[in-house]
């Protein structure tokens, strides 16, 4: 299993069972999914949008408010990365 399929599971997994995480644990899986989102990203020749409406935007002010996010907000989120980290593995697989 690659490192990539690892934390997607990860991400599944950690969704699956969000109650049961701390808040430094959603926040750390957030923070991760939105560097390897972002590198992914460079990878693949997405340019840097830093919008609003930059979906890895919400994954970082989900991570930052974590505190007063619901369990069912920060499922969403880390359900989101790792649909976005998925298609971008796709898409680097479909590049090789």
């Amino acid at each position: 299993m690659s490192l990539t399929t690892a934390f997607i599971s990860e991400l599944v997994w950690a969704a699956n069972q969000v109650e049961h995480l701390t808040n430094f644990e959603k926040r750390r899986l957030l923070e991760r999914a939105v560097v390897t989102i972002r590198e992914m990203r460079e990878q693949v020749g997405i340019p840097q949008s830093k919008t609003e409406v930059d979906p890895v935007i919400d994954l970082q002010t989900t991570a930052v408010g974590i505190e007063l996010r619901t369990h069912n907000q920060v499922k969403a989120a880390l359900l989101d990365a790792a649909d976005m980290i998925r298609i971008l593995r796709i898409i680097l697989d479909g590049k090789e």
